[in-house]
């Protein structure tokens, strides 16, 4: 009998996630967080975040897809907005009197959703001066509701703009100059991969712009950088190289591997859940490249800027956003622009991330 019951269960399970679809999730300024049916090529809902202006930044949805946790209010909260009801389910603010906390992008959950970790940079404000104190990570505990207050903190690197789990919550990964392995639960630092210091022979200090997290489809933590060589001239087209970093968040494989000769402005990229080797990457054009060979497959011009990228469940489609008023979808085989989503009154994402829940 507990056999049937388990089957049956299982059963149910796979007939949810095949009626499932993908949803997007951005934000507009000043203060709503908008979901976007991904299949239907329109907003299906749009959700005021409580005191959330003037330009909500970060979103990252629970592990189960039900709640979207968004940086707001100038950076000094986080609120927790129910994905179906729209209501405000968990709120954190940082500030107090005498002191400005901002949170800098950084925000993950843990996998199983108990806790939200918040990279946050402290200033204290005095009668003639401010002081500007250690960073750390705030860690909540998402049932807390409104009103809710960190349960630890554990120091952080500056600069920290990028937070990310490992697949099975061992480890948390704060990525800054260098990215710094950490011990949830202690903060102990477990490891670093270099990546101001690579102490890579014949090339200068990389740098990288890593503030959209994008990797919930496919596991995988991607940016480009751009690194300068030290032993070509500075007039030579060779003289800037441009590649990817990643961090495979299931196994902790790290690379950092050129593909091209700078000349050309990318922001941000994802990795295809489907085809783990195609890699998109986006700014004023659209790249796809062949991670495995190093090398760009396509390229073509896009309609405007746009900073974030992230791609279907099924690996067919890749949707552009997180700035100006609009969501824009490609075909991840052919890079042919397929449509367009506008955004509610034309509102402008600012800086928002693009994220994917499955509903």
């Amino acid at each position: 009998m507990r056999r049937v019951v388990l089957s049956l269960c299982a059963l149910a399970l796979v007939a949810e996630e095949a009626r499932a679809k993908d949803f997007l999730l951005t934000a507009v300024k000043p203060d709503k967080l908008v979901i976007v049916d991904a299949a239907a090529r329109k907003v299906a809902r749009t959700f005021t975040i409580p005191g959330g202006g003037p330009a909500p930044a970060t979103i990252v949805p629970s592990p189960d897809g039900k709640v979207a946790y968004v940086l707001a209010n100038r950076q000094e909260s986080v609120s927790g907005i129910d994905l179906e009801s729209g209501k405000q389910v968990f709120r954190a603010d940082f500030s107090s009197p005498g002191m400005r906390v901002k949170g800098m992008y950084a925000v993950e959950p843990s996998p199983d959703g108990k806790e939200l970790f918040v990279f946050q940079s402290p200033v204290k404000l005095g009668l003639d001066e401010y002081v500007v104190e250690d960073t750390r990570i705030a860690v909540y505990d998402t049932s807390a509701g409104i009103g809710a207050k960190p349960v630890r903190t554990i120091p952080a690197p500056r600069r920290t703009a990028v937070l990310a789990f490992s697949r099975d919550g061992a480890k948390l990964y704060a990525i800054s100059w260098d990215v710094q392995i950490l011990d949830p639960k202690t903060g102990e630092v477990l490891g670093t991969h270099g990546v101001r210091h690579w102490d890579r022979s014949g090339y200068g200090e990389p740098d990288v712009l890593a503030l959209w997290p994008q990797w919930e489809q496919a596991g995988i933590f991607s940016t480009p950088y751009v690194a300068p060589k030290s032993n070509v001239p500075s007039t030579d087209p060779g003289a800037f190289r441009t590649g990817l970093m990643t961090i495979d968040l299931a196994t902790g494989d790290f690379a950092m591997d050129d593909f091209e000769n700078t000349g050309t402005v990318i922001f941000s990229s994802v990795v295809n859940p489907v085809r783990k080797d195609e890699v998109y990457m986006v700014y004023s054009t659209l790249t796809k490249l062949d991670r495995a060979k190093h090398e760009i497959v396509k390229r073509i011009e896009v309609d405007h800027t746009y900073y974030a990228v992230n791609v279907s469940t099924d690996g067919e489609e890749i949707y552009l956003g997180g700035t100006m008023n609009d969501i824009a979808v490609y075909s991840t085989k052919t890079l042919e622009k397929l449509a367009t989503i506008e955004m509610p009154g034309g509102a402008d994402q600012g800086m928002a991330s693009l994220r994917i829940v499955r509903r």
